[in-house]
């Protein structure tokens, strides 16, 4: 086999790996967004694989009729308050792991990672018993605050591989005209860590988005839309939903994700250019 097979060969077989991966992705979300529309008649018809009739009743019925509207609004209220607390928190936390030498600092990185060792499950019931004592059962700060906690970690990790990726020698210039050390943090290096850290406020939308066990636990009334959607499906025909009013659903919790990561997709790549330098 001579280089130019070789070469053909591994080509031929990076392409099949790509257009298997996409397919993997895009197939299930291609085949929620027709039967999420789909008539019933053509539902249940064997000979159709795609439907030609559609209707728009499965996606307002659950918007709002059954609830889902609102679901989705406290989910945008929590992902972004989710953001706001993990990125106060997790900023000032990734800076000095990035930028600081001091004594610890592997342990406390493999503490942050450790973090994530717990199923949430095992702590649901304290955590419960917890936010009644403290009054933020069935609030939209409490589920922000118990998704900070699943996010932060992860927040921590990536802010501190984005300034690690800053150069330090710009903060050290900009000192040496008189410019304190949080004026170029302000001036200097948050500008250049802008892009990553808009791939991580994307990474804790996304995660606090998909989140849906806290959020059934802590939440009654003010659930977010999983949440909000397990509850309905549960609730229909004792736990049988129809299967159109499922992929509606599937449909309802796939949009504003996908939404919200094509207008931040930039973003990401830029994240990936910052932590490789």
């Amino acid at each position: 086999m001579n280089d130019k097979t070789r070469f053909m060969l591994k080509k031929l077989l990076l392409y099949s790996f790509l257009f298997t991966v996409v397919v993997w992705i895009v197939l299930p979300i291609t085949v929620s967004i027709l039967y999420a529309f789909s008539s019933k008649l053509d539902y249940y018809d064997p000979q159709k694989v795609i439907p030609t009739h559609y209707t728009t009743q499965w996606v307002k019925t659950l918007l709002f009729t059954l609830g889902a509207w609102d679901g989705i609004k406290n989910s945008v209220i929590v992902a972004i308050l989710t953001i706001i607390i993990s990125f106060s928190l997790g900023i000032p936390a990734g800076y000095a792991i990035a930028k600081f030498i001091f004594p610890g600092k592997d342990t406390i990185k493999l503490s942050i990672i450790a973090l994530r060792m717990f199923p949430i499950p095992v702590m649901a019931i304290p955590l419960v018993v917890l936010y009644i004592k403290l009054n933020l059962i069935d609030t939209l700060l409490g589920v922000a605050l118990a998704h900070t906690a699943m996010a932060l970690p992860f927040v921590v990790l990536i802010t501190s591989s984005i300034f690690a990726g800053v150069s330090k020698e710009l903060e050290e210039a900009a000192m040496v005209f008189g410019v304190t050390r949080l004026g170029a943090f302000f001036r200097i290096t948050l500008p250049l860590a802008l892009p990553g850290l808009a791939a991580a406020a994307m990474f804790t939308f996304v995660m606090s988005w998909n989140e849906v066990f806290v959020a059934s636990i802590l939440t009654l009334k003010n659930r977010t839309l999983p949440a909000q959607i397990l509850s309905i499906m549960a609730g229909s025909s004792g736990g049988a939903a129809p299967p159109y009013y499922k992929f509606a659903a599937a449909f309802i919790m796939t949009l504003p994700a996908m939404i919200f990561i094509f207008f931040a997709r930039k973003y990401l790549v830029s994240m990936w250019g910052i932590t490789l330098k």
